[in-house]
């Protein structure tokens, strides 16, 4: 018999481009290893980026609704009695001319701290998740996760960091074509660049579409999703309007429309980095930050 203590509770908030997520997460040390198990995820689709993309601003209605999802967060935090949060915002709050004024009403209405994070500090959090080490330590490893307004890479490699990149690729972005076809060009090079004569080479994807493929794509149980299997079934999807995509695919009206441009950032990803499968552990920048705060809460206490 071993014992196992009482659950830690941390709480983490991902302001994206896309969506706006709270994920609370128990942390159980056992035997010295922690092992960390999703209690609640809430998740509420606001397009910020549709505006920071496109006018430069985050407009007054949105900021409202972003406040008030800030409140409901802070309530939850409170409810569910957590050791400690961290909230970061990504590619639309950068981007947006009015974001330390949002930051300000936030902290002034909600009593919630946000960080406006770079795509370097971004890739680096969902990097902290560190999944490959529980893989074939013979393999090397690229992390693949997709935004609303960035995607972000990191190679892993003989276990080491070789390389990460912030990308603004997004799936907000293309929806609204603010990709130029130069900036694509720069994207595909980068990846060809940084995993030449890297082999073998297995993506790990992380995000909410990239999740939405993997439920989708038939894999068989405890493995990953091939390319070619991806590639199918993002033409299936995209063969379907955004109407059929929610009634006969069973897509969400917020998931209906992006998932095919995230599709085409993942394939172009993995086609230019020559990978033939793509695990999904279904982790992502909500969950590195987990990682770091129960770090850091652990590094604190061995200092008492």
């Amino acid at each position: 018999m071993y014992q196992i203590t009482s659950p830690l509770r941390f709480a983490s908030i991902d302001i994206g481009s896309n969506a706006v997520r709270l994920l609370l997460s128990d942390v159980i040390e056992s035997k010295g290893k922690p092992v960390f198990k999703k209690a609640e995820l809430v998740r509420v689709p606001l397009r910020l980026g549709e505006d920071a993309f496109i006018s430069g601003r985050i407009s007054k209605v949105k900021v409202k609704k972003l406040v008030c999802a800030m409140k409901a967060f802070q309530n939850l935090i409170a409810a569910f009695d957590v050791v400690s949060y961290r909230a970061c915002a990504t590619a639309s709050m950068r981007e947006a001319k009015n974001s330390p004024e949002i930051i300000k009403q936030i902290w002034r209405e909600a009593k919630i701290k946000v960080e406006v994070i770079d795509g370097k500090t971004e890739a680096d959090i969902i990097y902290s998740n560190h999944v490959e080490e529980g893989l074939n330590k013979k393999n090397s490893y690229l992390y693949i996760d997709v935004g609303g307004g960035s995607t972000e890479l990191t190679l892993f490699s003989r276990g080491k960091c070789r390389s990460s990149q912030s990308f603004n690729i997004g799936t907000i972005r293309l929806l609204h074509k603010k990709v130029k076809p130069e900036y694509w060009d720069f994207f595909r090079a980068w990846i060809k660049l940084e995993t030449k004569n890297v082999k073998p080479l297995i993506a790990i994807g992380s995000g909410g579409n990239i999740n939405k493929l993997y439920k989708m794509g038939e894999k068989k149980a405890n493995r990953g999703v091939s390319y070619k299997k991806l590639k199918a079934l993002a033409k299936k999807i995209a063969s379907y309007s955004y109407e059929e995509r929610i009634k006969f695919l069973g897509l969400h009206v917020d998931r209906a429309d992006v998932i095919v441009p995230a599709s085409k950032i993942v394939l172009a990803v993995m086609k230019n980095a020559r990978i033939d499968e793509m695990l999904v552990p279904q982790i992502g920048l909500a969950d590195g930050l987990i990682h770091e705060l129960y770090e850091a809460y652990r590094k604190k206490r061995k200092r008492r």
